[in-house]
């Protein structure tokens, strides 16, 4: 059996110092600059996670591991590997995360050999001392037959033995427990952010999540990639919040990335001269103005950027985005605007126009899109989501109607609504008169964690013109 127990350690691949190396980029596999200027810029090159033995753990108690739902594993992970063919027929480079950690082991042994000495810290015994002394000294034996997806799998999964004997001859049973296994890694959007100058090493909010940038992060900077900032205690920053907008980049802030995780970006040479720090709305059905994590947890789950020029969100919550605009004075610092605006107001200064959304399709994974190049987008098919949101709606509303009751009668209206008329994003017509072109995905399982496209995909490479 397996038990969750509380997080111990940081991820072995990391060096004594906590950071892991920085190592120069051979040639062989090169991955390129490591930028992203804009989010309509041609993708050429992502990393993924394609989900696996963890997610189980995850869909035993979906709440606590961050899930929006339960789901079908083997649906979603067939989910998963639609949309990495997806990319590859799009003409994007996909790699996925594993496999890069055996490559990047074979080539520098040295990272291998800090995993090896590392996992008998993490690996745990307990029982009898002489059962627990054996237990540690075959492990301690058996170091050098594990391969490369075996080491990889215990940084996933985190396992520790405890020993307990039984009468008659090797009677033991052994009781694997596990210290948060990173049953969320396949958000790979999240623990870190990809600008025009390099990556911001995320420092995730959720303890169920803290150690997915100390493996991510490690391994991304074994493959040469260059960091420009590593977001510290107390600070909370996660990728799913940094949407890169050429000259300008947008900037969360709520429930995920807090006012500290922001003052270190704002220090960092993200490679722009404007940065609109947005927080989190609360939606105007939901009483009060505490917002709803699971509403909108992140910016990229209300707001995307199709194409230049162009903007798509939910209307109702970017009008309650209260937005801070700074700008880079003539010493190089960020300095906040005098004057607080809507997110609406933030982009429509800006020239961006906004094709809006309802709240039932950002809620059902609309602006969750990821975009390949100028107007041409890999997106959730929302009509396959509303049902599932709708009914997760109903199930909140009966448990708290003063609280979901009027969102959960919006979003049955704006079923109605949508299914008699105009249809679902992306099949719409304003989608089509602003010639956006999409290739619709059907990731009605997977989205059960609470992400879509955007969210399942770390950018490697984004090319400027």
């Amino acid at each position: 059996m397996a038990a969750a127990r509380a997080s111990r350690s940081p991820s072995p691949l990391s060096e004594p110092s906590g950071r892991a190396p920085v190592a120069p980029d051979d040639g062989a596999g090169s991955a390129g600059p490591f930028r992203a200027r804009a989010e309509w810029d041609p993708l050429e090159e992502v990393l993924v996670h394609r989900p696996g033995v963890e997610m189980f753990f995850g869909l035993l108690e979906p709440y606590s591991f961050l899930y929006e739902r339960g789901f079908r594993s083997d649906e979603a992970i067939h989910e998963h590997e639609e949309l990495e063919h997806a990319l590859v027929q799009a003409g994007v480079r996909v790699r996925r995360l594993i496999h890069l950690a055996i490559e990047l082991g074979a080539r520098q042994p040295e990272m291998i050999e800090r995993v090896r000495h590392a996992i008998p810290r993490l690996v745990r015994y307990s029982g009898p001392r002489p059962m627990v002394e054996a237990s540690r000294a075959a492990l301690r034996r058996n170091l050098d037959k594990f391969d490369g997806e075996t080491l990889f799998n215990i940084l996933l999964l985190r396992p520790s033995v405890r020993l307990s004997r039984r009468p008659g001859v090797r009677v033991i049973l052994p009781t694997v427990e596990l210290d948060t296994p990173l049953a969320n890694l396949y958000f790979m959007r999240d623990q870190q952010a990809l600008s025009a100058n390099g990556y911001v090493l995320g420092r995730m909010s959720k303890p169920q999540r803290r150690h997915e940038p100390g493996l991510t992060g490690a391994l991304l900077r074994a493959w040469g990639a260059p960091f420009v900032a590593e977001v510290r205690a107390p600070g909370t920053f996660e990728g799913g919040d940094f949407l890169p907008m050429g000259d300008a980049a947008l900037l969360g802030t709520g429930d995920r990335t807090n006012a500290s995780g922001v003052r270190q970006l704002l220090a960092s040479p993200l490679g722009v001269d404007e940065v609109a720090v947005v927080h989190q709305p609360s939606h105007p059905a939901i009483p009060g103005n505490d917002p709803d994590p699971m509403i909108d947890m992140h910016l990229d789950t209300y707001l995307n950027v199709p194409g230049e020029g162009l903007a798509l969100g939910c209307a109702p919550l970017l009008d309650r985005a209260r937005t801070e605009v700074y700008r880079r004075g003539a010493d190089g610092r960020m300095r906040r605007a005098p004057k607080s605006v809507s997110l609406r107001e933030y982009l429509a200064g800006r020239k961006i126009e906004v094709l809006p959304i309802s709240s039932l399709e950002q809620m059902s994974y609309a602006s969750n899109f990821l975009c390949l190049r100028d107007r041409r987008l890999l997106a959730v098919e929302v009509e396959s989501e509303v049902d599932r949101v709708l009914a997760g709606l109903a199930v909140a509303a009966r448990r708290n109607p003063a609280r979901y009751g009027a969102l959960y009668r919006l979003a049955r209206k704006e079923r109605a609504e949508l299914r008699g008329g105009p249809g679902f994003f992306p099949h719409t017509a304003s989608v089509r008169d602003h010639g956006i072109d999409v290739i619709p995905l059907d990731l009605a399982q997977i989205t059960g964690g609470y992400g879509g496209a955007h969210c399942m995909t770390c950018v490697v490479r984004r090319t400027a013109p």
